[in-house]
């Protein structure tokens, strides 16, 4: 397994530079911006902590004349000042002619803003489902190409992916997929609220794509249902990658080092959201 290097993260200041309707509840976000040329990444699943603007705010509060003091400061902050901050992980970066990074794609899942939803959308789904070219943001994210954000590392004897997510890691499970060698064997679940959210993913890899639309937001059964009713290729040394909601990650997770008897130190899996808590709220949890 591929030891990652304790890196540095550091912040950058940006602007929304255009947006893309996906599907009903996704949008993608393309951002730039002068500090751009010190973002490096080599991960396609690099995790990111985004900080938005309150409504009315013309870029978002974060003390960061308070250095390394910024946490505390932030957080002391009113809430209705202080910057809301959100977990995202990258979908894609562009380089310049000189290499340097010149922008960044984060795709969001709109949780109660699609059409018919029975859930209130949070803060960052309705900054997103609203933004304009010129909004600007904080980002903080990774200085140098192997950090501790970047979560996928399969091990070099690897003879199958199996990759499972719902919406809020399409983007990063996205990203993996298309990023798969030629050779590679993967089979791959990604589920998501509406058909209309499905997207055309091109991939050198042998990758079985199976797209799942689900009735409800976070209802974990219907994943389990078809996974555990799967065939999947033999294989001696397999690697799994789940992400999505938490409670989900965690039923999954058991199916696969439980039933299929996969080495558990060969799963990767990461809880992005909760259902029924906000970010906050998972944060004072943990």
């Amino acid at each position: 397994m591929t030891t990652a290097v304790a890196a540095p993260f550091r912040f950058f200041s940006l602007q929304v530079a255009r947006t893309r309707r996906l599907g009903p509840s996704l949008v993608r976000v393309t951002f730039t911006g002068p500090d751009l040329h010190a973002f490096h990444s080599d991960g396609h699943d690099q995790s990111l902590s985004l900080f938005l603007p309150h409504p009315g705010q013309s870029e978002p509060v974060v003390p960061l004349e308070l250095g390394d003091g910024w946490w505390q400061g932030w957080r002391e902050l009113p809430d209705d000042v202080r910057a809301v901050m959100r977990s995202y992980t990258l979908r894609a970066l562009r380089r310049d002619a000189h290499g340097h990074t010149a922008e960044i794609d984060i795709d969001f899942a709109l949780h109660g803003v699609e059409p018919g939803a029975t859930t209130q959308a949070g803060p960052a789904s309705r900054w997103a489902s609203r933004a304009t070219a010129g909004d600007r943001v904080l980002l903080l994210g990774p200085a140098i190409a192997d950090n501790r954000a970047i979560r996928f590392r399969p091990p070099a004897d690897t003879d199958l992916v199996v990759i499972w997510g719902d919406e809020t890691a399409v983007p990063a499970a996205s990203a993996i997929v298309e990023a798969l060698p030629a050779g590679t064997r993967a089979r791959v679940w990604l589920e998501v609220p509406h058909a209309g959210d499905v997207q055309d993913l091109v991939s050198e890899a042998d990758a079985e794509i199976t797209w799942l639309v689900r009735d409800a937001a976070g209802e974990c059964p219907a994943a389990l249902d078809a996974l555990r009713a799967a065939e999947l290729p033999p294989a001696e040394r397999p690697y799994v990658w789940i992400a999505g909601e938490s409670n989900c990650v965690k039923a999954l997770r058991r199916h696969f080092v439980g039933e299929r008897g996969i080495d558990r130190r060969r799963v990767t899996f990461v809880g992005y959201w909760r259902q029924g808590l906000t970010e906050e709220e998972l944060r004072a949890r943990e």
